[in-house]
């Protein structure tokens, strides 16, 4: 599937756009997500893995880039 973090499975979401009249229009809001190959930090074995991750999961150190 495209646009889902395989570490936190965040996901696009639909949210409103409100303007000034109170006029409502529905947008999607899509995660930043890339395309990598990357290690779980937790996980011992050193196992990598090709998916998409996104940034919040790279800065929180949940996974780690594989060069």
């Amino acid at each position: 599937m495209a646009r889902i973090c395989a570490v936190c499975n965040k996901k696009p979401q639909v949210v409103n756009i409100v303007s000034h009249a109170n006029n409502k229009v529905k947008k999607w809001v899509y995660p930043n997500v890339h395309r990598m190959r990357f290690q779980y930090a937790r996980d011992t074995s050193g196992k990598v893995y090709r998916d998409r991750v996104c940034t919040k999961c790279l800065k929180a150190r949940k996974v780690a880039k594989v060069v």
